[in-house]
């Protein structure tokens, strides 16, 4: 098997374990890993239907909403118009629309992001990439009392910053430490996406769809794909030795040691 010592084998041979080895180790365990986040986030938004709202402080007491993602839970206090911004160019039920995040300023003292919804931007000639900000209703003066679900912060984005356009202050990421940090005041981490029909709320945001997804088939075809590309290695070297087995040899070659 000399031959799979040549460049054009070796090349050959690198490259099928180098593929292998990434549906193994790194494609593989990479779609099984969201296969698990997707059902954990579907159990979570379940369980959020049971389980009876808290008072937000009891939440984020631990500075890691992520633990308790999509937990339902009571806000009272007041909002903050003047730091409120608006996440850009995201989508909505497949049509563009601006998220507004109004600071809420707990009894306790506390701020804390609250998505409230929705407003879909008008579209006209002067209007940017993401549209122009439409007329919408200002939150509620004086105290409030809201339910909503704990979100974590966004990261993709958070590095574009906040911009200006058309008089509102603008970030590419719900993030609580860029909008705070725009606003000059500290929010707590992670938001709050405000439920349907509670004080402030706009275009209510839907919940995610409660399926599986296509990660765990993702996962099984790429380990599939593994098995087949070393199957397929074993192959073409046993089709090489076939054929090398059954060339005729060279001529002379049985005739060295004839003599006249």
């Amino acid at each position: 098997m000399r031959f799979l010592l040549r460049p054009g084998w070796l090349g050959l041979t690198a490259a099928v374990v180098l593929f292998a080895v990434a549906c193994f180790t790194v494609l593989g365990p990479w779609q099984f890993r969201r296969h698990e986040e997707r059902q954990a986030r579907n159990q979570a938004i379940e369980e959020s239907f049971r389980v009876p709202p808290v008072p937000v402080e009891t939440v984020l007491a631990g500075g890691r909403p992520a633990d308790q993602e999509w937990r339902q839970v009571t806000l009272t206090g007041s909002y903050l118009p003047r730091a409120q911004a608006l996440a850009r160019l995201r989508s909505v039920h497949g049509e563009p629309a601006f998220e507004v995040l109004t600071p809420f300023r707990l009894t306790g003292g506390e701020v804390v992001l609250v998505d409230r919804g929705f407003v879909r931007p008008v579209r006209d000639a002067t209007a940017g990439r993401g549209g122009q900000v439409p007329a919408f209703e200002p939150p509620p003066q004086g105290q409030v009392t809201v339910v909503g679900r704990v979100r974590r912060d966004e990261t993709g984005g958070r590095d574009r910053g906040v911009i200006d356009d058309g008089g509102h202050r603008q970030v590419y990421a719900i993030d609580s430490a860029t909008v705070g940090a725009a606003a000059g005041i500290p929010i707590r981490p992670g938001y709050v996406q405000l439920n349907a029909e509670q004080p402030g709320v706009l275009g209510p945001m839907p919940l995610p769809r409660l399926e599986a997804g296509p990660h765990l088939a993702y996962a099984l075809q790429w380990l599939a794909f593994g098995v087949m590309a070393l199957a397929g290695w074993v192959l073409l070297v046993r089709r090489e030795l076939t054929e090398r087995a059954a060339a005729p040899a060279p001529a002379g070659a049985n005739h060295g040691g004839e003599h006249r």
